[in-house]
This record gives structure tokens, C-alpha cells and sequence, in this order.
């Protein structure tokens, strides 16, 4: 197998490093440096991307050796379509380890090609720590670092508003730009830098919120050789994605008429309001996921594909999301059937093995989040009760119960209350769901309150306990 670099992969040459980006991971890899490499074919971007990790991992340093080089393969269903794709992504320069090369990282903020910031350091990344000192060689949190960073390039540059940046946090948490700002501003206060700094990041740089959505389960490790040898490349950065790719962007039209991401032919928008993309997202796709586990489990299926191809699980949850859930939407600002196909599509991925169970994590609070919305809206709008979403929910309750010998992974607060519930009703259904339906602590209301909530949630667990689940499903 030959040596992976530019010269054996006829590769152009790095281009100048406009992109700073935290985290080298499988999602940013298969999402932001792939639409990078799409605007740098189409556009004529010229945009090169160095990567900033917090290890030294040897996987960091063998992907640098082949000089920021590797392949995406992009795996799933589209428009009704198997897709099997294989792209060199070449957009990456060199790869820079924070820890150890904490100076030469801090070095790079003098860079004046230096446009935009991306990042990808999970939902618990962008917050404050009040231990991470100035002195720290370097700080523990992200934003610790990127006002160390900044504040560099902020002196080098003598706070010129041309050093301005443009961020683009992926982290999933509710707006993300303005929250990643806030830390900075507080790092800002809390080491005592000048107030002229803290001016300057407000003034001159753009903290866009942003919504993303892709799976991105990369390459099992028994899988890796087999990928390689197809390569004819010992590619270690090597990762795969599903057909279906989001990024909704919060930003001033300036933004926009500068880096025209929204004209490559991509599922990219740019938007004044984030809060439809996110509704719907977490409406139907977290909904239909969380209403899929636990009707799929308590009818004996182990992954979301074993669920798809079910006749009667596969045709329920169907209904479930055309029927119920995009009824009780009104976002006229998304085509929300176009969007439950494509979901369809995504769940009936076969090169995606999503095991329910692992999917059931937290299931109490993604019930709250995700299908509890979708139920309440649509007893709202049409003054009755979705019958699948309800059935949904019956799974749930049930899922809780002793019998079952389900191994739930859920908060131990949770995990007490649902069996709780069953313990103590000596097998009354009716005691069992009023005691589910009153907790008020994790619905945040009292949904007994609910008109026919109650006698529904009953009359679904009765149904399930006389006829057998799968009778009950069916009917």
C-alpha cells in the first residue's frame, strides 16, 4: 500500500489557512470540511482549514504525515436511491496539537489570511470555568483557549477591525454564536484584559448561531483495513457519512454575500430565524426516533432498520410522523413533508446499524423534549389525541415496567419514579398512569390535565396487556 500524501494523491497543494477549526473529529471531517472542499471545487474558495486538537493523539499525528489528505465516503438512501460515494477531501493543511504545542498554536492567531473559526467540541464545550487561570498553559475549556487565542491576535493586529472573524459553532445547544461569545467576554472579564479587547470582540467580530444536522458513524475499527485496501491508501482520517446533511445559519447578509455557502447546491441555508429548523428538526426527527424505541423494543426489534422493514412497526411510524407529528407543526418556512421523507430515507439507511436501546438513553427527558410537544400540539389544533403518539407513549410507560427486563440507561431519579409507578400500583393500569401522568417535576405541568389523556394512556396499556403488543400495535 503506497504512501498517503499530495504527490501520490495528485493533491493540490495546500491553500493559505483561512479556516481555524477546533476539533478533528469524524462530524466535522464528514460535514464542515466536506462543504468546505465542495466551495473550494465550485467557488474557487482557495479556503484551507488548520485543524486545532486538545491531545497529541498518534491518529492526529499520522493524519498529519499525510498532510491533512482523506477520503469521505458518503453511504445511505437518497430520493428512494442506494448512495455510494467516495471523495478526497484536500481542504485540510496540517493538523496542531494544543497541549504540547500550546505556543506554536497561539503563534497562528498572527496569521492575516485567518477568516473564519469553526468548531465542534460537543454540547459541554462551549461553557465558563472560573479555575481556568490566564497563566494556564494552556486552559482547559475551548473558550479559554480561543480568548487566548484571540487576545494574541487582538495585540498583533492593534485591535484593527480587518482581524474581525466570522465563528461558526456546531455544537448543539440553543444558540450557540451568542453563548460562545458570552464566555469569551467573560474570560475577558475574569483575567482582567482591557476593555478595548472585550470592545473589539463585540464590534468586529461575528458570532453566527448555527443548527447542524448529519449522521456521521465513521469507520468500525474492524472495518478500517478492509476500507483502506479498497483506498489503495493507509488513509487514518478516513470517515463515513449519510447522504443527508443540514446547516441552517443565523447571520448578517454580509456573511452571506462573502462566503455564499447557500449557492453550492447543498441543504445550506441562511436564515434570521433558527427556531423553525429547530422545531422541526427535533419535532420529527428526534420525535419519530423517540416514539420508534420504545414500540420497537416492546415488539422484540433490536435497530432502527429492523424496525423500517417491519410491516406493522414500519407502517405505524410512518403514520406517526405524516399523520400526527407534521399536522401539528405550522412552520410555513419548511417544506415539513419534503423534510419527513428525507427522515424516512435516513432511518432506512443499511449502512447505519442504530440499536434502539443505545437510542433509549435519557428516554424520560427526550419524552418531554420530543414527543410530549408533538401531542399537546396536536390535541390543540384538532381538539383529540394522536393515537400513535399515544401508543408511543403507552410504549414508554411500559417500557419502565419490572417484567419487561429491559436494561434502560436513564436518569436515576427517572429510572426510580417509572418503576415506582408500577411497584406501587399492585397492577392497577389506572394507578400506574396517573402516577406517570402527574409528575410534574419532569413534564412540567400536571398532564392528567390533559382532556382524555388519562383514559387514552389506559385504555393503550389495557389493549397492549389483553391482546399482546403486537396485536394491539396492529389494531
Amino acid at each position: 500500500m503506497q504512501a498517503f500524501n499530495r504527490t501520490t494523491a495528485s493533491a493540490p497543494p495546500p491553500y493559505p489557512e483561512a479556516i481555524l477549526q477546533f476539533g478533528g473529529g469524524n462530524f466535522l471531517r464528514a460535514f464542515t470540511g466536506w462543504i468546505v472542499d465542495v466551495c473550494n471545487e465550485k467557488q474557487g474558495a482557495r479556503l484551507g482549514v488548520l485543524v486545532a486538537t486538545t491531545t497529541a493523539r498518534q491518529h492526529y499525528g499520522e493524519w498529519n504525515d499525510q498532510e491533512g489528505l482523506y477520503h469521505l465516503r458518503t453511504k445511505g438512501i437518497r430520493d428512494g436511491k442506494t448512495v455510494d460515494e467516495t471523495r478526497l477531501i484536500t481542504c485540510v493543511s496540517r493538523i496542531i496539537a494544543m497541549g504540547p504545542q500550546w505556543e506554536a498554536f497561539l503563534a497562528t492567531a498572527t496569521n492575516p489570511a485567518t477568516k473564519y473559526v469553526i468548531s465542534n467540541t460537543t454540547e459541554a464545550g462551549i461553557r465558563f470555568g472560573e479555575s481556568n487561570r490566564k497563566a494556564d498553559d494552556p486552559p482547559a475549556t475551548f473558550p479559554a483557549k480561543l480568548t487566548h487565542w484571540l487576545y494574541r491576535r487582538w495585540l498583533h493586529f492593534s485591535g484593527a477591525e480587518r482581524a474581525g472573524l466570522t465563528f461558526f459553532p456546531t455544537e448543539l445547544i440553543v444558540d450557540n454564536g451568542e453563548c460562545l461569545r458570552e464566555c469569551i467576554l467573560q474570560y475577558s472579564r475574569h483575567w482582567e484584559l482591557e476593555g478595548a479587547f472585550a470592545d473589539w470582540v463585540r464590534d468586529h467580530n461575528c458570532f453566527c448561531n448555527t443548527l447542524v444536522d448529519r449522521i456521521v458513524p465513521g469507520i468500525p475499527r474492524e472495518e478500517l483495513p478492509g476500507v483502506q485496501e479498497e483506498l489503495g491508501y493507509k488513509d487514518v482520517a478516513v470517515t463515513s457519512a449519510e447522504p443527508y446533511h443540514l446547516w441552517a445559519i443565523q447571520a448578517p447578509e454580509s456573511v452571506r454575500e462573502e462566503l455564499p455557502l447557500d449557492e453550492l447546491g447543498l441543504n445550506i441555508v441562511f436564515t434570521d430565524d433558527l427556531a423553525p429548523y429547530r422545531e422541526s428538526k427535533v419535532r420529527i426527527l428526534n420525535g419519530a426516533h423517540s416514539s420508534m424505541v420504545p414500540v420497537g423494543l416492546m415488539a422484540g426489534l433490536e435497530t432502527v432498520g429492523d424496525a423500517l422493514q417491519d410491516a406493522a412497526v414500519g407502517s405505524y411510524l410512518r403514520k406517526l410522523v405524516l399523520d400526527e407529528i407534521v399536522p401539528s407543526l405550522d412552520l410555513p418556512a419548511i417544506d415539513l413533508e419534503g423534510y419527513a421523507e428525507s427522515i424516512m430515507d435516513r432511518f432506512r439507511n443499511p449502512f447505519i446499524d442504530h440499536r434502539l436501546i443505545d437510542i433509549s438513553l435519557n428516554a424520560t427527558s427526550k419524552m418531554r423534549v420530543r414527543v410530549l410537544p408533538s401531542v399537546l400540539a396536536f390535541h390543540g389544533r384538532f381538539h383529540r389525541l394522536p393515537p400513535r403518539l399515544v401508543t408511543a407513549f403507552a410504549s414508554f410507560v411500559r417500557l419502565y415496567r419490572p417484567e419487561e427486563n429491559f436494561t434502560l440507561t436513564d436518569d436515576a431519579a427517572a429510572l426510580g419514579y417509572m418503576r415506582d409507578a408500577w411497584a406501587t400500583s399492585s397492577g392497577d393500569l389506572e394507578r400506574v398512569v396517573n402516577k406517570v401522568l402527574s409528575w410534574e417535576e419532569n413534564w412540567r405541568q400536571d398532564l392528567r390535565e390533559v382532556p382524555g389523556l388519562t383514559a387514552a394512556l389506559k385504555d393503550a396499556l389495557t389493549k397492549m396487556e389483553r391482546e399482546g403488543f403486537r396485536s394491539a400495535l396492529e389494531r
